[in-house]
């Protein structure tokens, strides 16, 4: 009987055994698959958010300043971007007037469809010029992305900037015509004045006062907005780029727009600070003329480039005639300030690189805090630029230079 007794217990004590090592491997086994499974989980998390870095990847960065706009509020202050809200088209899309629940009044630029390409400019765009803070710089105020998930109507990127109320430079200079009228007044020569030396002063900002440098690439009349004092605000950074990231190479890609654009750029893809000189110089002669940088024939061919028209003029003695006359009534003229201001923006056009001002001693010029030098000659083989037609990679409205 103890016999029959133990060897009882023994099997009891066995079956136990056995049953608790079952138990352990099924709980080591169930704890090896949710270890697995939440591994899985976060590598999968992890996955994600790297490819919304390579995507959105400024919505992660916690230094980001702008606020990341939801579509549908977009959509209620645009009145659903509505053709009464349209304000204009700009380099890289349409833009909207919207009023923000708080009764703040923007400027909701749409975005082209575009490619990776354009994907990089608008990454490239928010990540530098959220950074920026200048009086002359158009603020941008926040984003939006609406991606595949999202309705296919709103598909797309979204800029959101302060409201500029007096509109682009392009609109006082050359106004359109409404109902047999000017739907602006000329511009005086104080305000002209002003708006030069504030365009300068923003551009001496993106040279000189952020490490490391911003270039442009595409100052133009359109791209200078005048809020409700009629001071000058540069915008549309679509093109900008970081002196770090170009500095004195050749680009491959060349942008900007045509009658802007410096030959050494067009031509070469030699970017510098440079490069935004000599398109502040064809804006300082629009300005300053009241014509515009380049005029087409009706079938498309330049008939008309201001750069060598006030050259001409100048070489002939006769730089006066350049000046626009709609301005010369201003009681607060004065003609040789005029003249200086023509100049500057001779030299800081000029075809030739070495010729050229920094923006900061050109803008001391504007002031008269230094003289303006001799204007140096042009080289024969650069003395006249026409424009083609062909594949440009990427510049605005047409293409680049070749000398004729």
């Amino acid at each position: 009987m103890v016999d029959s007794r133990d060897g009882h217990r023994a099997l009891m004590l066995g079956l136990f055994v056995a049953s608790l090592a079952v138990l352990v491997i099924v709980l080591l086994g169930l704890g090896l698959y949710f270890w697995y499974t939440k591994r899985r989980s976060v590598e999968n998390l992890l996955s994600y958010a790297e490819l919304q870095e390579q995507r959105f990847g400024l919505r992660l960065r916690p230094n980001t300043v702008l606020t990341w706009f939801e579509i549908e509020s977009l959509v209620r202050a645009t009145n659903n971007f509505s053709p009464r809200n349209f304000i204009g088209r700009g380099g890289f899309g349409m833009v909207y007037k919207g009023i923000l629940p708080d009764g703040t009044v923007v400027a909701v630029k749409r975005l082209q469809e575009s490619d990776s390409q354009g994907d990089a400019l608008f990454y490239s765009e928010i990540e530098i010029v959220s950074n920026l803070k200048h009086r002359n710089l158009v603020p941008l105020r926040g984003c939006c992305v609406v991606d595949e998930n999202h309705n296919l109507e709103y598909r797309g990127r979204y800029l959101v900037h302060e409201y500029m109320p007096n509109g682009s430079l392009q609109g006082h200079l050359f106004p359109t015509k409404l109902d047999n009228q000017y739907t602006k007044k000329p511009l005086t020569w104080t305000q002209r004045k002003g708006i030069v030396l504030d365009v300068a002063n923003a551009l001496v900002y993106l040279h000189f006062g952020v490490k490391p440098a911003v270039y442009h690439r595409d100052i133009k009349a359109t791209n200078i907005l005048l809020d409700a004092d009629m001071r000058a605000r540069v915008g549309d950074f679509g093109l900008v780029k970081q002196s770090s990231i170009s500095t004195s190479l050749l680009n491959t890609m060349v942008v900007g727009t045509r009658g802007y654009v410096a030959p050494e750029y067009a031509l070469y893809g030699q970017l510098t600070e440079k490069s935004d000189v000599y398109s502040f110089g064809v804006v300082v002669l629009e300005i300053m003329c009241g014509r515009k940088a380049l005029e087409l024939s009706s079938s498309g061919t330049p008939v008309f480039l201001i750069t060598d028209w006030v050259w001409s003029l100048m070489k002939s003695g006769n730089i006066g005639e350049a000046l626009d006359a709609s301005m010369l009534g201003d009681g607060n003229c004065a003609r040789n300030i005029m003249e200086r201001f023509l100049l500057v923006g001779i030299l800081s056009s000029h075809v030739m690189v070495a010729s050229r001002p920094t923006i900061l001693n050109a803008l001391k010029m504007l002031e008269g805090d230094i003289e303006v030098p001799p204007i140096p000659d042009r080289p024969l083989m650069h003395g006249h630029y026409v424009m083609y037609d062909g594949d440009c990679s990427g510049m605005s409205s047409g293409c680049g230079f070749v000398s004729s």
